[in-house]
């Protein structure tokens, strides 16, 4: 019995690409005759008709399924969306604008065949904007010291993960879901497979500061606590300095007492001091705020229309 590829693709403005993105699966899937494959397509309040050209690729291959998400709630809660689609035994994750190489998805089969329980494609030359590969290289290190990431693996949008990781992911049901994190703290045989990174052939990314800030956020409030022990050594650290610094205010005082006392240096201390108290205490807000958001189950996403896969066998 062959085995099932599903590959979840989060749509953004990709009316134009998604379609060659799609062929480009079905060419590549024809050619690996041992899996039949499903692809979900979920759109992410696209302003332009990519969840019209949804419709119509489902309309013509009975294999894919289209979701229509009802706001826009960024790529990850795309992929939990989809995730709740998947019927296969591997998943594979990629991007809708093309680069990301489905000709490839081999590779990344051949690795899971292999063993292990996810892959992650490694690119020698990303093709992205100097301020999105900017944001990958922060987002690398963040998952490097707040997740426990191991610091040779690279982690991208283009990914393969067997079924049980898929499941284990599906039982987060908080808000502000971060797929990176649930990943890494599900297994750890993970590898890296290398493949080629396109330029993009249309548009540009969806990905702005405020998004990436926001995602950034997503992952070390989710699923690390390392942020507030930081700001508890801080706090000790800075407490202990100004109780060295008010030591030696003392002495200094006894010693000569004609000197006076610095205003501006303790106005400096003053302002350095309020201003690292009132990032923590934003930071603990933060974390606070939410548990607060989770604790009213605010939903991942929210499905408006949904075009499922066909009963057709799928070939």
């Amino acid at each position: 019995m062959k085995k099932k590829v599903s590959f979840v693709i989060p749509c953004y403005n990709s009316s134009q690409t998604i379609g060659k993105v799609i062929a480009e699966i079905k060419e590549t899937m024809e050619g690996l005759s041992q899996y039949c494959y499903e692809v979900i397509l979920v759109n992410d309040c696209s302003p332009d008709n990519t969840y019209e050209v949804i419709e119509t690729l489902c309309k013509e291959n009975h294999n894919i399924c289209g979701v229509n998400l009802a706001k826009n709630f960024g790529q990850h809660g795309a992929l939990m969306a989809g995730f709740h689609q998947v019927t296969g035994d591997i998943l594979v994750c990629l991007d809708d604008d093309g680069q990301t190489p489905a000709n490839e998805v081999g590779k990344l089969l051949e690795k899971i065949e292999a063993g292990d329980d996810v892959v992650y494609a490694s690119y020698a030359h990303k093709k992205h904007s100097l301020f999105r590969n900017f944001g990958s290289f922060v987002n690398e290190k963040m998952a490097q010291f707040l997740l426990g990431k191991p610091k040779e693996l690279y982690v991208s949008s283009y990914f393969a993960a067997r079924r049980f990781v898929v499941n284990e992911m599906l039982k987060y049901g908080n808000a502000y879901p971060y797929v990176i994190g649930l990943v890494l703290r599900t297994t750890k045989k993970i590898s890296n497979v290398p493949v080629n990174h396109r330029e993009r052939e249309v548009g540009q990314s969806g990905y702005t500061l405020k998004k990436l800030l926001g995602l950034w956020f997503n992952g070390f409030t989710a699923f690390s606590t390392k942020p507030l022990r930081i700001a508890t050594i801080s706090g000790s650290v800075f407490a202990f300095i100004g109780f060295l610094y008010g030591i030696y205010t003392i002495i200094k005082k006894f010693i000569n007492p004609a000197v006076p006392m610095g205003f501006s240096s303790m106005m400096s201390a003053l302002m350095f001091i309020g201003g690292v108290m009132m990032l923590m205490l934003g930071l603990i807000g933060e974390y606070i705020g939410r548990m607060y958001i989770c604790m009213n189950n605010a939903p991942q996403f929210v499905v408006r229309d949904l075009v499922p896969v066909s009963d057709e066998d799928i070939e």
